[in-house]
């Protein structure tokens, strides 16, 4: 049954379902999540995550889901944002709102890249990745069609862009990078890199 089709007190569970996930996720980690504690915290009976998302993964999936359209959303304002910027400082600002999004949703974030936790065949799972992913690849089109990273591949670059922020989050937030005395912001962190790594494309470009 569509989530439009649900009663609304059915849907009120399948809210509160998803909220005391986030939060359980917050507080005490993936790890620490059980299903048992999600109904406690959302005050709703054992057999509710069941009825509403058929076990724990699809209850993951639904988080999953909806971190990726919010993803999508913080991306595409930040293109808007930056719409009168130069091609190097909008694929910044993506970064940026990238790497702000996984530190301000961290429980979204913690499992919309665990397939092993998810239903990774799961069509609106499917759609919100590639989705976002595409707008990431357009936004390195647009800016190779001005001239930024003349005679790169565009899926790999985008790639590239991608695997920069996405590595910048798993470090900073695992501790990792302030054990050898380096940036621990990681917004200022992507700012920096970022700012390197489009100096290094474009002088590659000038040669």
């Amino acid at each position: 049954m569509a989530t439009s089709e649900v009663p609304a007190t059915d849907r009120g569970g399948r809210r509160a379902l998803i909220d005391a996930t986030v939060a359980a996720i917050e507080e005490d980690g993936l790890a620490g999540v059980s299903l048992r504690a999600i109904t406690r915290r959302a005050a709703v009976s054992h057999a509710a995550p069941a009825h509403h998302f058929g076990d724990k993964a699809g209850l993951f999936t639904a988080v999953a889901v909806e971190g990726f359209h919010e993803l999508e959303s913080v991306l595409a304002e930040a293109l808007r944002a930056a719409r009168r910027q130069g091609p190097a400082e909008r694929l910044q600002a993506l970064g940026v709102a990238y790497v702000t999004f996984a530190t301000s949703h961290r429980a979204h974030f913690e499992v919309m890249f665990r397939p092993e936790l998810l239903r990774p065949g799961d069509p609106e799972l499917q759609r919100g990745g590639l989705a976002t992913f595409a707008l990431l690849r357009d936004a390195v089109q647009s800016a190779q069609d001005e001239g930024f990273g003349q005679g790169w591949n565009v899926d790999e670059l985008a790639l590239a862009a991608w695997s920069l922020v996405h590595g910048i989050v798993q470090l900073t937030t695992h501790g990792v990078l302030g054990q050898f005395g380096l940036p621990v912001s990681p917004v200022e962190l992507t700012a920096s890199l970022t700012r390197f790594v489009s100096d290094v494309i474009t002088s590659v470009g000038e040669r």
